[in-house]
């Protein structure tokens, strides 16, 4: 079984690039574009790697963030930002495993993200 990777993004053209890199990466890929749904569908879930735009509706991506980096059950999901803004990305960067400026290609995402797959098990 592949796994995980969620992508929160309110951009559907981001979605679709985001989510075909890491489909090629290895990974099983899941979108939600609104921070409030991604909140509550990571109560229950552990996904591998978060792919994570900074300004979503409902809830922003350093919000989502900072309680991923608190759930106990996510210990292990690592994080990439993805934002059009460096300087908010620079104060954030301590949340995540990888911060990339947008725009992001497919094949930077999808090699960097193959770099992340965590260990066949």
């Amino acid at each position: 079984m592949k796994p995980e990777a969620l992508v929160i993004e309110d951009d559907a053209a981001q979605q679709t690039i985001f989510c075909h890199a890491l489909t090629a990466a290895g990974y099983a890929c899941h979108c939600i574009g609104d921070g409030g749904q991604a909140l509550e569908y990571l109560q229950d879930r552990q996904p591998a790697l978060i792919v994570l735009d900074l300004h979503l509706p409902g809830v922003d991506g350093e919000a989502i963030a900072r309680q991923v980096k608190d759930w106990p059950h996510l210990a292990a999901t690592r994080i990439i930002l993805a934002t059009a803004d460096p300087r908010r990305a620079d104060l954030l960067s301590p949340l995540s495993d990888l911060v990339l400026i947008k725009p992001v290609s497919y094949t930077q995402l999808r090699d960097l993200a193959a770099r992340l797959l965590p260990p066949a098990a």
